[in-house]
């Protein structure tokens, strides 16, 4: 009777480890793997940080200078190293359309609201540290921190015609943080991921000459990203 039990335990638990290790057997597959690329898809919404200056409270043409929600898409290369089981370092470089608004309302019922849309085509470079979770299913969730240098290569803060326009450096510096969720499927991992992007400098070329950029201290950037990385 005894050993009867003893086998059927000893039974259920090679089924149990069976059952465990064929669950994720996608995972196994690219566990293998030290490093492996993919491509990236992105939607996002951008605008600005703004901080009023000492000038905006005597000002008599603005009552309100704030930053309106632009909508934007990504595409770019994924770059995956591991670090021991539970740590990748990323690397993304990716091309960012991005449209970014600052809406100056008039003070009293005069005048009309003035709009300065910055529509900018950036070439970023994200580095990243990402954790991950033990895999369940062929499925990792995950939180990821790092850094992002972006430059503007359509920036009209070059060119002549923008002289009586608030202008937008074309470098940004900013820190970046999220979560996704990895799925393994027999050829490729699918990775939905959610990422707030926050801008560390100052990205307002101030001119002391112009009453819009007058009312405006400092400008930071900011970003929503839900991106859709295909890895392999």
């Amino acid at each position: 009777m005894l050993g009867a039990l003893l086998l059927v335990l000893l039974s259920t638990s090679d089924v149990q480890a069976q059952f465990n290790q064929g669950s994720n057997i996608n995972y196994l597959d690219f566990q293998s793997k030290p490093y492996y690329f993919g491509i990236t898809l992105g939607y996002n919404q951008s605008n600005f940080r703004i901080y009023h200056s000492k000038d905006f409270i005597r000002n008599d043409s603005f009552a309100a200078v704030e930053s309106i929600n632009g909508p934007g898409f990504n595409l770019g290369i994924v770059s995956n190293l591991k670090i021991g089981e539970y740590f990748d370092i990323r690397f993304l470089p990716t091309l960012s359309f991005v449209e970014r608004n600052i809406r100056y309302s008039p003070a009293g019922d005069a005048g009309r609201i003035i709009s300065r849309p910055i529509e900018s085509v950036l070439v970023e470079l994200p580095f990243q540290v990402r954790y991950k979770s033990a895999p369940y299913h062929d499925c990792r969730l995950f939180v990821i921190a790092g850094v992002k240098y972006s430059f503007d290569v359509a920036s009209d803060s070059r060119t002549r015609q923008s002289a009586s326009l608030v202008k937008i450096a074309p470098t940004d510096f900013q820190l970046e943080y999220g979560a996704g969720v990895q799925f393994f499927f027999p050829y490729f991992i699918f990775s939905p991921e959610l990422k707030i992007s926050q801008g560390l400098n100052n990205i307002l070329i101030f001119n002391d000459r112009l009453e819009q950029s007058n009312v405006i201290e400092k400008v930071l950037s900011r970003c929503l990203t839900i991106s859709l990385h295909f890895e392999g």
